[in-house]
């Protein structure tokens, strides 16, 4: 059985930006960790799967997403160190599992779900599909990103965590969108 994930403790608070593939998570979570002049965590799920996909051309299994979940918070441990006040995370938990129960049918590991019950995080932003799809060698479902988007959605609700949507097909506007909402969610005092 595996062991508990452990965050460290930390006063900092922890923004999610969370959604579908393609829908600009990546490039939105370091332009808010710029313009708040904090830290950020990469996507672990990306690095981790690319280097898969990279070595023996293959896509997640079931048994990468755990390695996957570990991974996340590992990173967001280490990056939490240096932050001010704020910390943005590309997707979390939550991503992964959605992401599980879309594409595993339904299936999601319990452990996960587990897991998920004691991470804490302060927000969430979710994105929504309304700009193009981008191909790259890990992305999949470009005709699935409605779907997705309820899947996370439907993760967000069922844990009960505080969360916005950013709208619109330009970049520009969602960025704003993002302060607009931080700024009215996080109290940085």
């Amino acid at each position: 059985m595996e062991k508990n994930i452990t965050q460290k403790e930390s006063s900092i608070k922890k923004v999610v930006i969370c959604g579908p593939e393609s829908t600009g998570k990546s490039t939105l979570t370091v332009k808010l960790s710029s313009y708040f002049k904090t830290n950020y965590v990469s996507e672990y799920a990306r690095v981790y799967l690319q280097s898969k996909w990279d070595n023996i051309k293959e896509v997640c299994s079931k048994e990468d997403l755990i390695e996957i979940a570990k991974g996340h918070v590992e990173q967001e441990n280490l990056n939490i160190n240096n932050s001010k006040k704020i910390i943005f995370c590309d997707t979390n938990i939550l991503t992964t599992i959605a992401w599980s129960k879309t594409h595993f049918d339904g299936f999601c590991d319990p452990w996960l779900l587990r897991q998920a019950k004691l991470l804490k995080y302060d927000y969430y932003l979710i994105l929504n599909t309304d700009v193009p799809w981008i191909k790259d060698d890990l992305r999949d479902s470009p005709n699935d990103r409605k779907e997705m988007f309820s899947a996370h959605k439907d993760e967000l609700e069922s844990y009960n965590v505080d969360f916005d949507i950013i709208l619109g097909p330009d970049f520009e506007n969602r960025f704003q969108q993002a302060i607009n909402f931080i700024e009215k969610k996080i109290n940085f005092e």
